[in-house]
């Protein structure tokens, strides 16, 4: 038996995987969100609470760690995530289950460099230094962990991304896709369902555990690229782009903290921000989806949710 932690894109995704190899998934959020289908078990649970979270990981091998902070701001991210991930690896331990979390590539302290598995991550200061201790916590906690680091990702659900709301539904209905720092600087997008795939796969591969991987990642695309993918997807000539320039969210930062906290990772959009993924490829086994078919994909599923909202409905 399995057990995911949030019914976000990845966890969602990661019970459908799941269930389709035909394993048992409870998966825990408080509003009892989750895929439909006969294996998935969807519970309403406040995982910060060590008593429940104890009773429902029994007799789980795997635990799948994807609920992130409340906002987007280092100050919720240092109040929320220590003492959830800890809850969660003190239970695992008790269960004997090994812990797999999602990660990002914010950690890493060298980012103008190509960033493979081996690269520093010492990065400090905001929610860059969280994530570098978050990633120190787990690798001296008892528990058995896994962190899988994918980059900025797009696919189906996965809404608050850059190539998600941002972007498809734009490039879909023919605006303007607005992008940060830079249209066509480097960068690296990770595909949700390979994420989900490398982190089933190293959950259920013992000598894999202990380690920090790459999901398989598709090689390095623009802003400019990844949009025109989308548009190609769905028949249309490709997309207008317009740039927020840096300086400008800077400034717009001196005033408020949710521009100051995007402002942070400009560093990821303004230069080249390339992750390369090919020894965790080897260890798991396989390599990225396809661009055509990811994009594809993606296109679909926004279709679908475009289709079905209120205002276009007959």
């Amino acid at each position: 038996m399995y057990v995911v932690t949030g019914a976000g894109p990845i966890g969602w995704t990661i019970a459908e995987h799941l269930a389709g190899q035909g394993k048992n998934v409870r998966i825990l959020t408080r509003s009892g969100s989750g895929p439909d289908h006969p294996l998935v078990e969807k519970l309403r649970v406040d995982v910060s609470d060590p008593v429940a979270l104890g009773q429902i990981l029994d007799g789980a091998s795997a635990v799948f760690h994807c609920i992130h902070g409340s906002a987007y701001r280092a100050k919720a991210w240092a109040a929320e995530l220590p003492e959830a991930e800890r809850v969660v690896m003190d239970a695992a331990v008790a269960a004997g289950a090994v812990v797999v979390f999602p990660e990002s590539l914010y950690s890493y302290s060298e980012p103008d460099k190509i960033i493979t598995e081996s690269s520093p991550r010492e990065a400090a200061g905001g929610k860059r230094g969280i994530r570098t201790a978050l990633l120190k916590a787990r690798a001296a906690h008892p528990a058995d962990t896994v962190s899988v680091v994918a980059g900025d990702y797009f696919g189906p659900r996965a809404r608050l991304a850059h190539a998600g709301e941002r972007m498809v539904p734009l490039v879909l209905s023919g605006k303007t896709v607005q992008v940060l720092g830079s249209a066509d600087q480097a960068h690296s997008f990770t595909y949700v369902p390979d994420l989900a795939a490398a982190m089933v796969t190293a959950a259920q591969r013992p000598e894999l555990w202990n380690s920090v991987l790459h999901a398989p990642t598709l090689p390095p695309l623009t802003m400019r690229e990844i949009a025109t993918a989308f548009a190609t997807a769905a028949g249309l000539p490709a997309p207008k782009l317009s740039v927020v320039p840096g300086w400008l969210l800077r400034t717009l930062g001196l005033a408020s903290t949710d521009m100051r906290e995007l402002a942070e990772m400009l560093y990821q959009f303004e230069r080249q921000f390339v992750m390369d993924s090919s020894a965790s490829e080897r260890l798991l086994g396989f390599g990225p989806t396809p661009l055509t078919e990811a994009a594809a994909a993606t296109v679909a599923w926004w279709s679908l949710c475009t289709a079905n909202t209120p205002q276009n409905a007959s």
